[in-house]
């Protein structure tokens, strides 16, 4: 008889050495009930978001398959989920809150996360922050 395997394997992702991509989403684009004055609590405004998480490949990185990837569309999905909790006073925490997101990953060993507000500064195209974190 032949070795048995498990028929529904997930490959686990390999050791921090391992070669890694860069998995990204920019300009991401949400309303958001956010900031510290008071003119600001009372509807959303815009913002706009980017992240860059660098990721071990999985086992094998020609699998096609999308349960052996960091899914930019389920990170997008998550941060929308972050917004929608509630007003939010300041954008460090919303970047906190997304890069917590990120790392949660065991597949991501650092994320970069920008927020921007574009109608913050009359006089500017944007303020916000950016922050890196690592596991």
């Amino acid at each position: 008889m032949g070795e048995q395997r498990p028929l529904d394997v997930t490959p686990l992702p390999r050791v921090a050495s391992a070669p890694q991509r860069r998995v990204f989403v920019r300009g991401l684009l949400l309303d958001a009930y956010i900031g510290a004055y008071e003119t600001e609590k009372s509807a959303p405004q815009p913002v706009r978001i980017d992240l860059e998480l660098d990721v071990i490949e999985p086992a094998n990185p020609e699998s096609d398959k999308l349960e052996d990837v960091v899914c930019y569309d389920r990170m997008t999905q998550g941060v929308k989920s972050i917004i929608a909790q509630g007003h939010i006073k300041l954008v460090e925490t919303l970047a906190e809150k997304v890069a917590s997101l990120a790392l949660a990953h065991p597949m991501v060993l650092s994320v970069m996360v920008r927020i921007t507000k574009p109608n913050a500064i009359d006089e500017a195209e944007a303020a916000g922050v950016e922050i890196t974190r690592k596991k």
